[in-house]
Formats: C-alpha cells, structure tokens, sequence
C-alpha cells in the first residue's frame, strides 16, 4: 500500500472531510500480483506506503496524529499529518490494534474474491493470511485456510495450472475456463468489498462517536516537549501555544503555521530563535536555542500540531447518519482519487518518500494512541486506496488482471498464451517483492528504537 498526502479541494460544503494541508492528502496504494506460475492467485503482498506527511515532532522523530480542522457543521473536515525522519511505534497495545485494522482491511478484500468464486461455484483451493511458512491451517470443503508467518498481505489461490490438483483442466468450474462477466466479477469483488467496507466502518464511526468538526485558533500547539531537549532545557512546556517566531506572528491555517515554525527551528542549529509563548492567560517571549541534528539543521525536541478544537455532529435520526455518512465516504474518495492523480504528477517528489508496512503500522499505532476518530479514518482510508488502487491496470494489481480480460474481449474471446501472461505477472510481482522488502529493511531501521540502538 502507498501512503501519499496531496491536494484535494472540497467537493461539496457539505462533505465531512477535507485535508488541511492544500498539498497534502492521505492515500493508501496497494501492491497485488496475481500470478499463473504454479497456480492462480488474487493476493496483496507487502502493503507499501508513501507518508510525505506526518505531524513533526522536532527530536528527528516523527508523531502521527489524524484529524480534521474544520470551522462548522456543514463544513469539510480536515485530515490532518505532516512528514518528519523516523517512527515511534509506542505502546505494544497500540502496534497491535494498528496491525489489527490492516489485516482487517486484508481479510475484506481477500473475502471479496472468495465469497464472488463461491458463490458463482467457482473452485477455490487456499484462503491465506499472510504469506510464507504456514504456521496453522484447516481444510473445509476443499478449500485449504491458514494463517502464514508473515503477515503483510493475503492471497486466494485456485487451482486453475496447480501440478498438483486432480480437478481436469477443462472443467467448466475452473476460473480460467468461466465466461468473461464471471471472471470480472471475481477479480472486482475485492474493491468493492473494500469500497463497502469503508462505508460501513464511516456509518459506525457516525452512529457512535460522530464526525469531528474542528476550528482553528491562531499559532502552533505544543502537544509534547521531550526530555532533556532543546525545549524543555529553555522552559517550553506541553500545552504551550507558539504565537510567533522571531518576530513573526504565525498564521490561523494550521500546516501554514506548523510550516513556518519548522523551517524557521530547522534553519536555526545553536542560534536562538525568539518565540512567543500563550500559557494560560498569559503571553510571553522564550529563547529556545536548537540543538544540531544530524544532518545539520535544528532541533528542539517537541512534538507540534495546529491550535485547533474539536466539536461533534452527531446525527439527530437514522437517516441524517445515512446522509452524513454518505458524504463523508464521497469527500474520502474525491481525496482519495485527487492524491492519486497529484502522486503521478509529482512522482519524482513523492517517489523517495514512499514506505512499508512498517511505517503503514507506525501511523496507525500513533492514530490509535491519540483517538478513535483518527482510527475510523485511518481504516477507512486505508479501505479507500486500496480500492482505488487495484483498479489501476498494472501488473501486479487486480486492475492488471482486469485489463487482461478486458484485451482476451477485444480479440473476440481469444486469451494471450499463457507465457505472455506470466511474464507480464511475474514481472510485476517480481518488482512488488523487490520494493517490499527494500522498504521494510529501511522503515524498520528508521524506528525510533532502532535508531536509538544505532
């Protein structure tokens, strides 16, 4: 999966949901080869991400929180992250709820593939967890389940050019031999669970703990001062709002104000940087002196936010939580498809800032520490861009597969040899499989304990 914040202008003043940021969105790409090698595949290895923003956190650590800065009911919401060098994945409990919400969303999409065969009386031969060396299974009528080592995907396997099955390569029942139409409807029916399933977690978020509406006040707000930092050694406390840096009030739109205060600590290693302090009733000027990163820019040690506060709408009967929900589930994938089309556009940007299931986890074991909100959103977006991305025709993904089928129509019914097949499969998969396992070494060094050690 691909994480990957970019613009998205409100698509109606009643959506629910809008990104701060006007250049930046969250998104959620997935990678999910079939294959013909041994035998057929629907499946969705190493989820990949792109995560060119998360809320800083000016330790060289980053801090991911979700939420959005709206004005009133009836407005968007804002879904809000910023990008900074490394990941906290916190408490344990945390880690396993967010490693808990992917592999949900993976059980929904594989399940869509599955119950589409089963239904139409298509033969199935395994439904997996993860991949690998399989740590438990069952068999239940024909069908092989299990749970496998590692757990960054899922696959729904048939028999169709398996050496190993005694079903006869012409039975009717095989995937390959079925009618186009049948086909589609398998290979689609794991975006559309994932559409629905996104939908469904908005309506419970709406029906239990309403749509967030967020308003913004003026300045940054520190959430969070690290110890023995810059910060906290020059009196910064959590709490703190930061009116001004060097003079310079900052600005009512939070990533705006959030941005200037970061370029102006990162530009500022051991020289101080005046900033006007709100504490309570009170407002005052501090000298906070940054400490030298790394790679040679400024540090404090806080974790920063925009100054916001949050109301509820909460739906006065059934139907407006339809309504409400509907909506919000529009203005994510008008987002959603709008990231998608600036991810293309600025590649060559957003390329180096891609990441993995590692950092996938990461923000969602942020998301679960701060609210239950950002968990809904986090899931549903997630549903969202997995959807949208495995409709694109590309080796590798669902919508490869669709565009196969859909070239077998144009030739009147005549498949590409099957070699041709494989080829363009396994090349997608190959690279899947190469970029996956890159980006897992690299996020996993990239957490915060890691570093530490390092």
């Amino acid at each position: 999966m691909l994480i990957n914040l970019s613009a998205c202008p409100p698509s109606s003043s009643y959506s629910f949901t809008r990104l701060v940021n006007p250049k930046s969105l969250l998104s959620v790409y997935p990678l999910k080869p079939r294959t013909h090698l041994s035998k057929s595949l629907l499946a969705a290895p190493f989820p990949l991400c792109s995560l060119p923003s998360a809320q800083p956190n000016f330790d060289g650590k980053t801090r991911f929180s979700f939420g959005r800065s709206g004005f009133s009911r009836g407005k968007r919401l804002d879904l809000r992250a910023f990008a900074a060098s490394g990941f906290d994945l916190g408490n344990f409990e945390s880690v396993l709820e967010a490693a808990g919400v992917l592999t949900a969303i993976i059980v929904v999409h594989e399940s869509g593939h599955f119950l589409a065969a089963c239904l139409q009386g298509i033969h199935v031969s395994k439904f997996a967890i993860g991949f690998g060396p399989v740590l438990a299974k069952f068999d239940a009528n024909n069908v092989e389940y299990s749970v496998r080592a590692f757990p960054l995907g899922g696959f729904v396997g048939f028999p169709d050019n398996d050496p190993e099955s005694d079903i006869p390569v012409d039975d009717v029942n095989l995937l390959k031999n079925r009618p186009i139409l049948d086909r589609v409807l398998v290979v689609s029916a794991g975006v559309i669970a994932n559409l629905v399933f996104a939908y469904v977690i908005i309506f419970v978020q709406v029906l239990s703990v309403g749509l967030p509406v967020q308003e913004a006040f003026p300045g940054v707000l520190v959430p969070e001062v690290r110890a023995f930092s810059a910060a906290s050694r020059d009196g910064l406390l959590p709490g703190d709002v930061i009116l001004a840096v060097n003079g310079n009030e900052l600005s009512r739109q939070g990533p705006t104000a959030v941005s200037e205060l970061v370029d102006a600590i990162k530009n500022s290693p051991r020289r101080n940087v005046l900033l006007k302090i709100e504490r309570g009733k009170d407002d005052f000027d501090i000298g906070v002196t940054p400490d030298e990163n790394f790679d040679g820019t400024g540090k404090i040690g806080v974790q920063l936010s925009p100054n916001i506060r949050i109301s509820k709408a909460i739906p006065k009967d059934i139907f407006e939580a339809f309504n409400f929900a509907g909506k919000e589930f529009w203005g994510l994938s008008a987002n959603v498809l709008d990231s998608l089309r600036q991810t293309f556009v600025n590649f060559s940007q957003s390329a180096s800032k891609v990441s993995g299931p590692v950092a996938i986890i990461a923000v969602g074991a942020e998301v679960a520490r701060s609210n239950i909100d950002g968990l809904y959103q986090f899931a549903a977006v997630l549903n969202i861009n997995l959807a949208v991305i495995n409709l694109l025709p590309l080796p590798a993904l669902d919508g490869g597969t669709l565009a196969l089928i859909l070239i077998e129509a144009a030739r009147g019914g005549r498949k590409l040899p099957l070699e041709v097949e494989q080829r363009i499969m396994s090349s997608g998969i190959v690279l899947v499989i190469f970029v996956g396992l890159f980006l897992i070494v690299r996020d996993t060094l990239n957490l915060d304990f890691i570093k530490d050690m390092l």
